[in-house]
């Protein structure tokens, strides 16, 4: 901390802002985004109206409710989070069983993982993320002293993880499953889980996962697709020959905002799962650069809290930051990994920006706890200078 001119010790701010403004400007630009991705589909849908801001209007809501939702998450202290954890991952796992029934969940594109609440859907999977992170922390904390024990420690994560995972699985929503799994074994390895058991969990993981995928037909189907898309690019390979031919369009500097030829029509999904597809396009290479170093930030800034909190002795916020993001690094990079073709097609949206209501919910819920988290170190080193 600098020295004040006057000689005084500056204290230090309320909140990040480099947090802050990294994460209000991928919200914004995110919005703009999906105007400009869905313009063409708002205009031919019957159930949107043919109203060309349909999607824009319904994003801008989302966002208003997340916002307020976020304002109130603030004001709620991470010892009273830390206290509901528990209840929370119950209230999730609840959810996502409640999705499963027929009646009750509703189907979409031959996959059921939302609850129907008249205008519009929840998406339970999008919130156990969230529940995943506090429940993950609270539950390392209370294991800290058995943490190279693998009966105590770990199993017990493991069979709650499984629950949530064949459930996820018969969504199916293996992205969502994927990325609550690389939140809860990150934060048990932040926790002090063994470097050995890690490594050896990683592999039993990789190893389950590579089943998933060959017991799956759908699944081998976008492996080989993804492996050579071109040659199918009318079928299995079909998102993604488009995607990558977004990113060509693009080049250095884009077609222009709005200019975008893959959007209409031709890249299904344009404004959830390949959002960055049109912003490569519209935007270029600095477009993308731009979003990616806007996450970098961000994650960047969820660690240095978490390391903030460990040297004030504060171990259950620390996890909840660094898990927050961990879930933000792994679902943006495997979003941009699929839309670039380095990874496999995938459901999962880009974090902040893509259009879903529960998805941005969720986001500036946690976006909200991991400010708290900050605020909360602040307000301890501040009263520790005065």
């Amino acid at each position: 901390m600098l020295p004040a001119l006057d000689g005084t010790r500056r204290l230090p701010a309320e909140v990040d802002n480099t947090l802050l403004w990294s994460s209000l400007i991928l919200l914004l630009l995110g919005m703009v985004m999906v105007y400009s991705a869905s313009i063409a589909i708002a205009e031919a849908g019957r159930h949107t109206g043919n109203h060309p801001a349909y999607f824009l209007i319904r994003h801008g809501v989302f966002l208003a409710i997340g916002l307020i939702a976020g304002g109130l998450a603030f004001q709620i202290p991470l010892a009273t989070w830390q206290k509901m954890s528990p209840w929370l991952f119950v209230v999730g796992f609840v959810l996502l069983a409640l999705v499963l029934i027929p009646g009750v969940g509703r189907d979409v594109n031959g996959a059921r993982r939302w609850l129907p609440f008249g205008v519009a859907n929840l998406q339970p999977s999008e919130l156990m993320k969230l529940f995943a992170v506090l429940y993950a922390a609270d539950y390392t904390v209370r294991k800290m002293p058995h943490m190279h024990d693998l009966k105590k420690a770990f199993l017990p994560m493991a069979g709650a993880m499984v629950a949530v995972g064949v459930l996820l699985l018969k969504e199916p929503d293996f992205g969502a499953f994927v990325v609550i799994i690389s939140i809860a074994i990150g934060i048990l390895f932040l926790g002090g889980m063994r470097a050995r058991l890690f490594a050896i969990l990683i592999v039993v993981l990789v190893a389950a996962f590579a089943i998933l995928i060959v017991v799956s037909p759908y699944r081998r189907d976008r492996i080989f697709g993804f492996m050579d898309p071109w040659s199918d690019a009318f079928g299995r390979g079909y998102q993604l020959s488009h995607a990558l031919i977004a990113f060509g369009r693009g080049e250095l500097f884009g077609v222009g905002l709005g200019a975008s030829v893959e959007k209409l029509f031709y890249l299904p999904e344009a404004h959830t799962d390949f959002l960055l597809a049109v912003i490569a396009e519209e935007l270029g290479f600095v477009g993308v650069m731009a979003v990616v170093v806007l996450f970098g930030l961000l994650v960047q800034r969820a660690f240095v809290i978490g390391r903030q909190c460990v040297a004030l002795d504060r171990v259950y916020p620390a996890l909840v930051a660094q898990g927050i993001g961990i879930w933000i690094g792994v679902q943006g990079f495997i979003n941009m990994g699929v839309n670039m073709g380095l990874l496999p097609t995938k459901g999962l949206t880009l974090p902040l920006m893509s259009f879903g209501g529960s998805g941005i919910l969720a986001n500036c819920v946690a976006l909200a706890v991991l400010l708290r988290v900050d605020w909360e170190n602040r307000q301890l080193m501040r009263g520790a200078k005065l």
